[in-house]
This record gives structure tokens, C-alpha cells and sequence, in this order.
């Protein structure tokens, strides 16, 4: 019998089968830190929002994911279609589009990862198809299809208006950041405050009511756990800086100093 082929972006069929992925923000502008973490994890976000990373060294982070089960997606700084432009064309399998707080936002953020008629991306893939494994005329094929529209809710006026957001075709996965949602209500840094925490409910059930997959944070094993629970399926464990600092302290448990 022949070999079943490996599936393009390994996310969807995580996704497809119910099952949850696990992985990373990626803000330190390091070939071989996404090599160690690409081993473990599903996926990572190689960050252009708020770090150092420039569109070189992502290049170079989003091939260095090639042989692992680790599809690298890519959050930019703002939802533009030009912002996302070039990750794509370099080979990210997805986009995490940040601060998207109502219907018009989303609808932008499906097109900006679509060529037309279905969207509104330009063309010029030159580097995607070696990283995809694939020829250009395979790739301009599949695309479409297997390119992961990302949005994050992470704002006050998002979760008021998460049902018109959810409604949006071609979403494919929505992730709640709490960070900035707790900044968008004078709360930054209180992470267990009890309307931050009412807005996060808020926000996870109505994405789970769209059956959109929810994906979330957590900091701890046992919130890891109550996330897949309540039907969570793509989970942050961290950012490489905190995994790192993580592991750093970790080693250092027994010893005296």
C-alpha cells in the first residue's frame, strides 16, 4: 500500500481530527533557537510586532522549521495586507494578524492572505515553494487553501462585538491575548483580575460558539490542561525568552548557593 503523503500544513489537520497544538512566540532573531524549539513544538510564531526580528532573519527562522513537524506562522505589527505581504512570500504557512476588533478588521485580514477573487494578496511567492516543498504552480495552486488566516482578539471593543468578528468567513483560527486586553482596560500586568477574567469567558465562549478553533495562552501545566478541556486548540506555552528563562531557573532548583 502506498504511504499515506505528509499533509501540507500540519495545523489543519491537527485541527481537522480535534486535536490541540502546542507552541511558541519566537522574538529573539535566532536560527538555532527555532531549530531546538521547532523539535518539540507544533508551531511557531516568529514575531514581528514587537521585537527585533527583521524579514531576513525570519526568512532564515521560518526554514530553519524544514524537516520538523513545526509549521512557522508570522505576526506582524498591524493589520495591513502589505505587512503580511512578504512573510507569506517567504514561506510562513499563516499569519497572526493582531488587534482585530470588528467585523471590517477581520474581512481585511482574510483577503490580505487570499490571492483574487477570494482576496486581495499580490503576487511575487518567489521563496514560499521551497520551504512549502512544492513547485510554484503547486503552490499558487494550494495557497489559498492552506495558508492559515490568524486573528487575534485582544481589546475590550473585540470581545463586545465577538459574534459580528466570528461571523467572518475565512477565519481559521482566533487566539485571545490577554496582555493587551488587559491594557485596553487600564489593567496591564494583572493578569488574574476578575474583569479581565469576565472578558476572557466572554471572548472564549463566543468564539467556541462559531466553531472557529479557539487558541489561548497558558502559563502553567494545569492551565495548559483546563484550556484543552474547555476546547482550546492551538496553545502558546511561552515565548522563547520565557521558555529559556524557564529552563534557566529550573536548573537551578537544589542546588545551594
Amino acid at each position: 500500500m502506498p504511504v499515506p503523503a505528509t499533509p501540507l500544513n500540519r495545523l489543519r489537520q491537527l485541527w481537522s481530527e480535534g486535536r490541540p497544538a502546542f507552541g511558541a512566540i519566537a522574538t529573539i532573531p535566532s536560527v538555532q533557537l527555532v531549530q531546538i524549539m521547532a523539535r518539540s513544538l507544533d508551531w511557531i510564531i516568529v514575531d514581528l510586532e514587537h521585537g527585533p526580528i527583521g524579514l531576513t532573519e525570519a526568512h532564515a527562522m521560518i526554514a530553519a522549521t524544514t524537516g520538523t513537524p513545526c509549521t512557522p506562522l508570522v505576526r506582524i505589527a498591524a493589520n495591513e495586507p502589505w505587512l503580511a505581504k512578504a512573510p507569506m512570500d517567504i514561506g510562513a504557512f499563516g499569519i497572526n494578524f493582531p488587534m482585530i476588533t470588528n467585523r471590517a478588521d477581520a474581512e481585511k485580514a482574510v483577503r490580505s492572505v487570499r490571492y483574487p477573487p477570494r482576496g486581495d494578496r499580490l503576487w511575487g511567492p518567489f521563496h514560499a515553494p521551497f520551504r512549502w516543498g512544492q513547485s510554484m504552480p503547486d503552490y499558487m495552486a494550494s495557497a489559498d487553501d492552506e495558508m492559515i488566516c490568524m486573528i487575534t482578539i485582544e481589546h475590550v471593543d473585540a470581545v463586545n462585538r465577538i459574534d459580528e468578528i466570528m461571523a467572518t468567513p475565512g477565519i481559521d483560527v482566533a487566539v485571545i491575548g490577554p496582555g493587551d486586553l488587559a491594557t485596553s482596560i487600564n489593567k496591564r500586568g494583572q493578569m488574574d483580575d476578575p474583569e479581565l477574567l469576565e472578558l476572557v469567558a466572554r471572548a472564549e465562549a463566543g468564539i467556541l460558539r462559531s466553531g472557529v478553533p479557539i487558541g489561548g495562552v497558558a502559563r502553567t501545566a494545569d492551565q495548559a490542561n483546563a484550556l484543552v478541556d474547555r476546547g482550546y486548540r492551538a496553545i502558546a506555552l511561552g515565548f522563547d525568552w520565557s521558555l529559556f528563562q524557564r529552563g534557566i531557573m529550573a536548573a537551578f532548583e537544589g542546588i545551594r548557593r
